[in-house]
C-alpha cells in the first residue's frame, strides 16, 4: 500500500489539472534551426570580373626573299613544327634551286674585289711615289668601291635563301598554302611567301572590354587574374597595362590590355580568358559570408546570435568578393552571425543553432 501511494506522488508533479479536470501537457517553446558564421577580420578585395581573347605581345612573320624549292629547318634532329620553341639566329627554312648560279655569282664578285683591292694598293704606291696621278687614284678606289658594293649584294642575295628567325619564340604558324593545308618540304615557292609566323608566348596580352562605371574604377598597374576553364582551380598573375582612351562605338565599350605572366607557356594566343581585376584591396576589415545579409524594410541587415536569440543589426556594406564582403558598421570580429534559416528572423526570435 505505501509503495502505492509512493508512486502515486511521484506522478501527480508531471500533470497539470484543468479547470474541468482535464490532465494537460506543458507548453513547448519552439526555437528556429540556424547555421552561423563567425565575423572575422580578413582582407577583402573588389573585383571586376570580365572576359577577353589573348595575344602576343610582338610577333614577326617569315616571307620568303628568293624563290625557289622550299626546305624546312632542322631542330634536335627533326623537322621544325607549328608550336615548337625557337631561339633568334635559329635556321627556319631556306629556298634551294638556285644554288648553284647564286654561288657562282658570290664566287665571281670576290674574285673582282681581290683584284680591284690589289691594283688600289698598287696604285696608292705608285701614288706616293709620285708615278701615278690623283685622278688615276681616284679611278682605281671608284672601281675597288664598286667591286665592293657587288660582292655584298652577292653575298646578302645569297644570304636571304637562308630564312632565320630574329627573336626567341614559339612557331604560331608554318609553311601552310592558300587552303591553309600544311606544305610538304620540295614545293616551289614565290617571293613573298609566308614561311612563318613566330611569337613569344611567356608574356601574353589579354584585350578585355570594360563599360565606362567598370573603366572608372580601373588604373595602370592594377593586380589581374587570368584563368582558363582548361586550368580548373589555376589562375595566372597579370596586370593592367594601359587603357584605351576611345569607346568602341559598336559594343560601347572601352578595351583594356592586361599582360599575363605565361612561363609555362599554358596560355596560347587566341585563348578566351576569364579576368578578375582587383579594382581595391582592403585589408583587416570585418567580413562575414555574403548569405549573412538580409533585407529587411529596405536596408541591409544580419541577425547576430547571443545564447539562444538572434539581435537584427543594421549593417554598412563594404567592399565585397563573391562569397565574402565587407562590414563597415554593424558588427565586430568573433561574433557570430546567421547564414541560414534567416527567412523568417525577427529581432529577439528564440534560435537553436545548429551544424551543417
Amino acid at each position: 500500500m505505501k509503495r502505492h501511494l509512493l508512486k502515486v506522488a511521484l506522478l501527480l508533479p508531471l500533470a497539470l489539472v484543468g479547470c474541468d479536470g482535464a490532465v494537460t501537457a506543458p507548453p513547448v517553446e519552439f526555437r528556429i534551426p540556424v547555421e552561423v558564421a563567425q565575423v572575422r577580420e580578413d582582407a577583402v578585395e573588389d573585383r571586376i570580373m570580365t572576359t577577353g581573347t589573348l595575344r602576343a605581345r610582338e610577333s614577326v612573320i617569315l616571307n620568303v626573299e628568293t624563290p625557289g624549292f622550299l626546305e624546312i629547318g632542322r631542330a634536335d634532329g627533326r623537322r621544325i613544327a607549328e608550336g615548337d620553341f625557337v631561339e633568334s639566329g635559329m635556321l627556319i627554312a631556306e629556298t634551294t634551286g638556285e644554288d648553284a648560279r647564286l654561288a657562282a655569282r658570290l664566287n665571281a664578285t670576290r674574285l673582282q674585289l681581290e683584284a680591284a683591292r690589289q691594283e688600289l694598293e698598287r696604285r696608292q704606291q705608285l701614288f706616293d711615289k709620285k708615278l701615278a696621278s690623283e685622278e688615276e687614284l681616284s679611278r682605281t678606289r671608284a672601281t675597288y668601291e664598286s667591286a665592293l658594293h657587288d660582292y655584298e649584294m652577292s653575298k646578302r642575295t645569297s644570304e636571304r635563301a637562308r630564312i632565320v628567325t630574329p627573336i626567341d619564340g614559339v612557331v604560331l604558324k608554318l609553311a601552310r598554302d592558300s587552303d591553309g593545308r600544311p606544305m610538304a618540304d620540295g614545293q616551289k615557292v614565290l617571293a613573298g611567301f609566308e614561311v612563318a609566323h613566330i611569337a613569344p608566348t611567356d608574356t601574353l596580352i589579354a584585350d578585355v572590354n570594360l563599360v565606362g562605371p567598370e573603366l572608372a574604377r580601373v588604373r595602370p598597374g592594377q593586380e589581374v587574374m587570368v584563368s582558363h576553364y582548361a586550368f580548373e582551380g589555376m589562375s595566372l598573375p597579370a596586370r593592367v597595362l594601359r587603357l584605351s582612351p576611345q569607346m568602341d562605338p559598336r559594343t560601347h565599350t572601352f578595351r583594356v590590355e592586361v599582360e599575363v605572366d605565361n612561363p609555362a607557356g599554358l596560355l596560347k594566343p587566341g585563348m578566351f580568358v576569364q579576368a578578375a581585376i582587383v579594382a581595391e584591396r582592403r585589408e583587416g576589415v570585418s567580413t562575414i559570408p555574403r548569405e549573412a545579409v538580409a533585407k529587411r524594410a529596405g536596408r541591409n541587415v544580419v541577425f547576430v546570435i547571443d545564447g539562444q536569440r538572434a539581435a537584427m543589426r543594421i549593417v554598412s556594406l563594404g567592399v565585397g568578393e563573391r562569397t565574402t564582403i565587407e562590414i563597415r558598421e554593424g558588427v565586430t570580429p568573433g561574433e557570430r552571425v546567421a547564414v541560414r534559416g534567416l527567412e523568417t528572423l525577427t529581432d529577439g526570435t528564440r534560435v537553436r543553432v545548429i551544424t551543417p
